[in-house]
Order: structure tokens, then sequence, then C-alpha cells
């Protein structure tokens, strides 16, 4: 791949296709960031632009609208944030529509200096972004690509999807891979090519289904995979114990007594769960025997005992990668898990990989300092299917 410093950007227009998905938290008046994570890990590449004094127009997405502007989904509380980071001003090219490269981006992006940036509105207020019409995503890919000389993919956490922004506009354009995808990949291939051992992966998270192809990919190349979550009731289900009201994949039941028959003691459940006799973060809790759920009772987060013994794996690993948290970490009495795990993760001498997703935000939510990790993924999805050894089409878009 051709990284930025690559290209000729002094004095060019240069889109760069950022992750700014951050949750925001609208229950105070104005729209507040709760997790600017995916913001910190944007600005190297786009300061590097600027450095250089190109014009940098950045795009992204926020949440999931339907194709259509919806003020929840606004960027400019992003554009905010963005500019306290790099230090001047962000140009919000949003008028509260959804022509995103239209006559309003036209007008800032035409304003910009060399040494200036410009945020558009979110990409997924116009339909040509996510759309399966080939000729949509080409006509909204004709009118991003419009609006600069250079394309530079730096959205990892959406590599993986086939959308306008990142696997169409970088055909129209000279493009290079931004420094947080180039990270991302140095990481990942750390992963696969030749981690050191012991390998441990810790998955968690709610369902199989989810996690079935990394979980096939990982399973012969690693030392130990730890299952939490959500989805480690489906295994003991496998093994035929009562799992009472805990989520449960009925259809994954067989598929699962394969994985375990193949993976033998390499794959890890927990041997106690937290039990509550409803989801609520107030109510009757117990720690039981993973065989001996009640009826009626559903597993929250995985117990004590197993917690201990995966931080045991945890920090005698030299290679380690976690992604999905042991539980219901957002409700009190279920994040001991969760906890439990990052913290034997981030103590331990080994190259430690967070998965993105609700693994960073656990990292987050309970205090743990990101700097105690080798890495934290901007991209969960993404990496997953990066080790599923899956081609994502905005890595593919980048490499040519």
């Amino acid at each position: 791949m051709r990284t930025i410093d690559d290209l000729q950007v002094t004095g060019h227009r240069v889109l760069v296709r950022s992750d700014l998905n951050v949750p925001l938290d609208h229950s105070k008046g104005a729209p507040r960031i709760t997790d600017d994570g995916r913001v910190r890990a944007s600005v190297p590449t786009i300061q590097a632009l600027l450095d250089r004094n190109a014009k940098v127009i950045v795009c992204s997405h926020l949440g999931r609208p339907k194709g259509a502007p919806e003020e929840k989904y606004s960027l400019a509380p992003v554009a905010e944030r963005l500019a306290e980071l790099l230090g001047i001003p962000v140009a919000f090219a949003g008028d509260g529509g959804g022509d995103i490269a239209g006559d309003r981006a036209r007008e800032v992006v035409g304003q910009l200096a060399e040494g200036q940036v410009a945020l558009l509105e979110n990409l997924r207020f116009h339909p040509g972004e996510t759309s399966k019409d080939t000729v949509a995503r080409a006509t909204f890919a004709d009118e991003l690509s419009a609006l600069a000389e250079f394309y530079v993919g730096d959205a990892f956490g959406a590599v993986h999807r086939a959308h306008a922004s990142v696997s169409e506009v970088p055909k129209r354009l000279p493009h290079a891979a931004g420094r947080l995808v180039l990270t991302e990949l140095e990481v990942l291939r750390a992963l696969t090519a030749a981690p050191a051992r012991p390998y441990a992966v810790v998955l968690g998270g709610s369902k199989v289904s989810d996690k079935l192809g990394v979980i096939r990919a990982l399973l012969p190349k690693v030392d130990a995979l730890l299952v939490g979550g959500g989805m480690c009731f489906t295994f003991l289900a496998a093994l035929g114990h009562p799992v009472g009201a805990s989520l449960l994949e009925s259809e994954m039941i067989d598929t699962c007594k394969d994985l375990l028959a193949e993976a033998g003691d390499r794959l890890v459940l927990p041997t106690d769960v937290v039990v509550a006799d409803r989801f609520a973060a107030d109510a009757e809790t117990a720690v039981v025997a993973a065989d001996a759920i009640p009826d009626g009772w559903l597993g929250l987060d995985i117990g004590p005992a197993s917690t201990a013994a995966f931080a045991r794996v945890a920090a005698g690993a030299a290679t380690i990668f976690w992604n999905g948290p042991m539980g219901v970490f957002e409700f009190a009495p279920f994040a001991e898990g969760t906890r439990g795990v990052a913290e034997a993760v981030a103590a331990g001498g080994g190259f430690s990989v967070v998965g993105g997703g609700d693994s960073a935000a656990a990292v987050r939510t309970l205090g743990i300092p990101e700097d105690d990790f080798s890495h934290i993924s901007t991209g969960g999805g993404a990496s997953l299917e990066y080790l599923e050894g899956k081609t994502l089409p905005g890595l593919a878009a980048l490499d040519v």
C-alpha cells in the first residue's frame, strides 16, 4: 500500500475517510461525546497532512441513520472535538440536509487554505453511501471524489464495508493508506504471522454465530481460547448443562459440540457464572457453578473462579488477543469478569491487543489505562474479519 508520504499533497485537497463513529449522550441538552477514542485515533493522519500544507477534507459516518438526515446523528459535535484536538478551527460542511457533497460542501472546501481542515456531514445521511445498488454507490462516490484531488483511507473500523466512501472513492483518486490503518494492519499481521507463544485469545460478546468464523480460524493457531460473555451459554448447553433463561442459540449447539471436540482442552469455558433473576442493574444475583444455573435465572457474567482462571492464562501469555466483554459490564454487578480479564491482559508482560468495539469501550468505562495495552483497535468487526482471513473491501481498494 502507498502511504501518505508517497503522495505530493502540498497545496492540494485531500479527502480523508476517518472513523469518527463515536457514542453520543443526548440526555442533557446538547449532545456530548462519551468516548472520543476514535476521534483521537484519527488525529495523527490528519495532522500529518496538515503539516504538509494539504487542504484536508475529513469524512465519516456516525451511527446508523437510514440514508436520510437525523439530527441525533449529526457530526457537528465531532467537529468541535476534532478542532480541540487539532488546536485549529474545523469548518463544518453540514447544512442539516442530506446533500453531503453538494453546494454547501463545495463552498466550504473551496474556501480552505493550505493547512486548513473541513469535516463533511454524516456520510450515511446520503442513501448512496451504503446502498446495495452499484450505480447509486458509484454516483455518490463521484460526488465525493469531485471534492478532492487525493484520497486517504484511514477508517479501519469501516474497511470491512463495501460502502461508497470506503471502497469506491479510492478507484477514482490517487490514494494511500493512513497512519491508523497501517498501524492496525501491522498489529493484526503480528497476530497471524508468527505470534510469540503461549498465544491466548479471549472471546466474549453475545452470540456464537457472530464469532464462529474467527473461532474456526484461530483454534488451530492458539494455545488457549477462552470463551465468556453471552456466547458461553451455548457452549455450556452443548455440554448438556442447564442454562436457565440465559442467552442461547439453539441452532448453534451442534456446532459448539464439534468445536469442543476439535479443540480439546484448548477451548476453555467458565466454571462458575454470576446469575440474575432478571436483566437489570438492581436484580437479585448469585454465583453458581456453570453446570447448575437455576431455571428462570440468566447468566450475566463469568464468576470469580472463572475470572481468576482466565486472568492466570492472560497473565502467562506472550501474545493475547481479547475481543468481547465477559458480561454485561454496563451494570456494576456484572462488570467484574470483564474488569478482571482486562486488568490481567493489561498487566501481563506479553503483546496485548484489544479487539475494538465493546472491549475498547469497556477499557475506558472501567477506567483501565489505555497505555497498559500494546494496542487497542478501533475496529472490532474489521479485526475479526481480518483474522478470519476474509478480504476486506476497504483494504483491497487501497492495495493497488
